[in-house]
């Protein structure tokens, strides 16, 4: 079961860096589009900011979601071995 988990993810990985495509950022049009609104008494801008600090952490959440699983996973495993020595 931990093999076929291992294997799986270190597949999708490979294609994730085999498959990747270009793409091109809009952060100069998207900085415009903000000042503009801005300038005019709107609020985009705040929301621009927040969209981008939501997209910043769900990267770290992930990893570290990940982490905890397989710290859990192998301390359970570890125990496991413990308690077949006993």
């Amino acid at each position: 079961m931990r093999y076929k988990f291992v294997v799986i993810l270190l597949l999708s990985i490979v294609l994730l860096f085999c498959f990747q495509i270009e793409l091109e950022a809009q952060c100069p049009m998207c900085k415009m589009s903000a000042e503009s609104n801005l300038k005019n008494g709107g609020t985009a801008g705040k929301g621009l900011n927040k969209g981008i600090l939501y997209m910043l952490s769900l990267p770290y959440i992930l990893v570290m979601s990940i982490g905890f699983l397989w710290w859990r996973n192998h301390r359970a495993d570890k125990e496991d071995e413990l308690a077949k020595l006993n």
